[in-house]
């Protein structure tokens, strides 16, 4: 019995798929299968039915499988104690982020990351708000970057910035600041199911379950861009963030509104579960985050309580 082994087998409870858990942990199928097979002979034991379709991890299975998640966990420990010792930030740090943040967020601090931790491997994927609460309890990632605050969820935060949110389009009203109510009667162009800010600007405006588009017509768009051009063809609003809205032109800048005080904001936070964190890493690249993205924010001028967290659930 070996680590690879285990890796190979959490990867193939997780994936439900033999080919996939082989790209996953970058070797072939046939290497997985083979080694797999080996630790079953060797344990004397089933771990995975492969006759259904998809494998189905047996009973004996799920307690090997759990029990390897326990040993992979402890040695991800055992690691980040030895960088510790030796003081510096190495290894591998993977990091879930939901995609309206990534999109603006990332050309903004990798760079600095990068060069700030070089020994440092940085393994960055765009996931759901819910996958990446998944994977954190699972121990496949070892933070994210979202929205918060999310109500009863066991996870640990570090607030890394507050964005204004503000709404593209023409309300008609010839109002330099909007309040929330002022949106509820408009037609409303919403990010599809899973994306936190769709449930933001639903909350903050209090918007109703009705039809906001045309009647004809059921879109849920899954990118800003795809909103703006929307709003722009068919008229109505939509809600943006702040660190998005510096990178529209000129043209389309002049299209946002911005909410009246208390300032509406969304709260970004790279969160965690402890044990699985690694701390020394997440601390370090949230107050790098920090750092770089704060004083780029109309926020930074503003006390807490001159902002409105949106609410996510």
């Amino acid at each position: 019995m070996n680590i690879q082994q285990l890796e190979y087998i959490v990867a193939v409870d997780r994936l439900k798929n033999f080919t996939r858990a082989a790209d996953a942990c970058f070797v072939t199928q046939a290497t997985l299968s083979a080694m797999v097979k080996k630790l079953e002979e060797e344990l004397g034991l089933l771990i995975f039915d492969r006759k259904s379709n998809p494998p189905v991890t047996t009973d004996a299975g799920k307690i090997i499988v759990e029990d390897a998640q326990k040993v992979l966990m402890h040695l991800r420990v055992l690691t980040e104690r030895v960088s510790d010792m030796k003081g510096k930030i190495a290894g591998k740090i993977r990091i879930g982020i939901i995609p309206t943040i990534a999109n603006s967020l990332l050309p903004r601090v990798l760079r600095g990351l990068m060069k700030a931790y070089p020994d440092l491997e940085f393994d960055i994927t765009e996931r759901t708000t819910d996958n990446i609460l998944r994977s954190l309890k699972e121990g496949t990632i070892d933070a994210g970057i979202l929205a918060t605050p999310i109500a009863g969820e066991p996870i640990e935060k570090r607030v890394l910035y507050y964005e204004a949110l503000m709404v593209y389009g023409d309300s008609g009203l010839n109002k330099k600041y909007l309040l929330p109510e002022d949106v509820r009667d408009q037609q409303i162009w919403l990010l599809e199911e899973g994306h936190c800010l769709r449930e933001q600007f639903i909350n903050l405006c209090s918007l109703k379950k009705k039809q906001h588009t045309p009647k004809n017509l059921k879109l849920e768009a899954s990118s800003f861009e795809t909103l703006l051009n929307l709003v722009d063809e068919f008229g109505g609003l939509t809600l943006i963030p702040e660190l998005f809205y510096q990178s529209l032109p000129p043209s389309r800048k002049e299209k946002v509104i911005f909410f009246a005080d208390p300032m509406p904001v969304r709260e970004i936070s790279m969160v965690y579960v402890r044990p699985f964190a690694k701390m020394r890493a997440v601390d370090a690249i949230s107050g790098l985050i920090e750092h770089l993205i704060a004083k780029e924010l109309r926020t930074a001028n503003y006390q807490h309580d001159q902002m409105l967290v949106a609410a996510i659930r």
